[in-house]
């Protein structure tokens, strides 16, 4: 007689069955990414160099090697930038295989094409972290009018090896076609003629603006946008937090779009690298409920006389359009036209002011003004800018220290969250992130190095040149213009359409008035 099967042996077969099944699609798995000698074929790790990435490269970098103008590994360069290293990173080879492709060279074509420009005196470290970060969010060329320290060889070398990247040194010759500039024969920038310090600053920034213009033309531009080198675009609201895909929505007949700032609020004294290390800011006025920010006020300002330390109408972005000017720094205009304008309600420009002690000596060193009530007016346009240079043009270093723990430290950990509860602040991690990422790939440390055979180059030739060929002391721009037929104006007046200077947030003095 048969045996009878044992029901027993069914859920035996069914646990086999789900114990091979598995392995077995673990294994096939397996198989599909063998790649042959052990090695898993990851794109993200190639050198862009290297023509097996060809075919995979990011979305947004063009297909290009930048590995051509870096220093063979047989013959190592070697950086003389070491005062900058320290926070540039000093490594000299990337570390972080999503970021190295340190050029950020973007596909060939890419819409809208974005530039920014900029008057700057600052070193290495400074210029780097804000251009390659702008380069993240989308920006692909720069326009960098330079003197003082960032117009030394040093500095120059290194910012001119990078692609997208053009430096206009304050020349004799530049100078001279500014001074034909048809800005001079007209009334909108008229009030700030003249005058020295953050006046004669305005004026030149409004020139060189005038000038990228053209150059932006020249390079097939869609968008300008003009910022200083202590600010940073933040797109928020943007999907990549890109900044191209934020202005590419922008609606065609809009031909400005207003960001406004946030105003960097330090809680150390002691910050060194403030885009790596302050990551709390005071929201605009304009992101904030009307009640919120006119409830909160005092607080927000403590004892210093406006809501924000320097400027509060922040900065804007112009389409490349014809009769297209300059309307001061923080803005664009039209000769022929009104331009139709719209203001960001999530995006910003971060305006790290007065992070650094050293930022109220330094401010001191480069005016020449009295430290008096009644000279810094000739001086400065804002409140708390002639305030700080009286008080670093007359106390001591240890009552400035004071003074700045007053004004603008913000170390009161209770009140801080306090404003932070109620929205006045806003903690903003992204920008400290991804120059952080950039810093520890080795994106700074590769283009210092890639930049060391021009420095060669500039500096051979430096013995060569006459000291004709290039200013050694920068003009004014009051003493290139002297001998146009232009009436002076002793006070600053208000122009129909003219140029919008640096302005404060509003006082309570207006809460009323509104």
């Amino acid at each position: 007689m048969p045996a009878i099967p044992s029901r027993s042996s069914s859920p035996h077969r069914l646990l086999l069955l789900l114990t091979i099944l598995p392995l077995s699609l673990a294994a096939f798995a397996f198989i599909l990414q063998w790649r042959g000698g052990g090695d898993l074929d990851d794109p993200s790790g190639r050198w862009p160099g290297d023509p097996s990435s060809r075919a995979a490269a990011f979305p947004g970098m063009e297909n290009s090697s930048p590995s051509s103008n870096l220093a063979s590994p047989s013959e190592p360069v070697r950086t003389h930038s070491s005062d900058c290293l320290e926070i540039l990173g000093g490594k000299s080879s990337p570390s972080f295989p999503y970021f190295r492709g340190w050029k950020f060279e973007f596909e060939s074509d890419p819409k809208p094409k974005i530039c920014i420009t900029t008057s700057t005196s600052a070193g290495l470290e400074q210029i780097l972290p804000w251009l390659f970060y702008h380069k993240v969010t989308g920006v692909v060329q720069f326009f960098l009018f330079v003197e003082g320290k960032a117009a030394k060889p040093q500095v120059s070398a290194i910012l001119e090896s990078i692609p997208g990247v053009k430096v206009i040194y304050r020349t004799k010759e530049l100078e001279e076609q500014q001074a034909r500039s048809r800005i001079w024969n007209e009334t909108w920038l008229s009030g700030f003629f003249y005058k020295p310090c953050n006046y004669e600053l305005f004026v030149k920034q409004s020139l060189n603006m005038e000038m990228a213009i053209v150059l932006a033309r020249e390079a097939g531009m869609d968008w300008i946008i003009h910022l200083d080198t202590d600010e940073l675009i933040h797109p928020a609201g943007a999907a990549e937090y890109s900044l191209r895909r934020l202005l590419a929505d922008t609606p065609s007949d809009v031909d400005l779009v207003i960001f406004p700032n946030y105003e960097s609020s330090i809680e150390r004294d002691d910050i060194k690298d403030p885009f790596s290390e302050v990551s709390m800011f005071k929201k605009n006025y304009d992101h904030l409920p009307k009640d919120t920010y006119f409830a909160m006020y005092k607080d927000a300002t403590r004892d210093n006389p406006n809501y924000f330390l320097t400027y509060g109408n922040g900065k804007s972005a112009a389409r490349i359009q014809d009769n297209l000017r300059p309307n001061g720094a923080h803005r664009w205009h039209n000769y022929r036209k009104s331009p139709n304008e719209i203001k960001l309600d999530e995006a910003a420009v971060l305006h790290f002011t007065y992070t650094k002690f050293s930022d109220l000596t330094s401010r001191r060193d480069r005016c020449g003004c009295k430290p008096t009530k009644e000279d810094v007016k000739r001086c400065f346009m804002l409140d708390f800018d002639r305030a700080a240079f009286i008080i670093a043009s007359t106390a001591t270093e240890e009552e400035m220290k004071r003074w700045y723990n007053e004004h603008v430290v913000w170390n009161d950990k209770q009140l801080n969250l306090k404003l932070l509860r109620k929205g006045i602040m806003a903690r903003i991690y992204a920008p400290m992130s991804i120059i952080q990422g950039l810093r520890e790939s080795g994106v700074f440390a590769s283009a210092i190095e890639a930049g060391q055979p021009r420095l060669k180059q500039k500096l051979a030739s430096s013995q060569n040149r006459t000291i004709s060929q290039i200013s050694e002391n920068t003009r004014t721009v009051s003493q290139v213009s002297s001998g146009r037929k232009i009436l002076e104006i002793s006070d600053f007046i208000f122009i129909k359409d003219g140029a919008i200077p640096p302005l404060s947030p509003p006082g309570l003095g207006q809460e009323i008035q509104s």
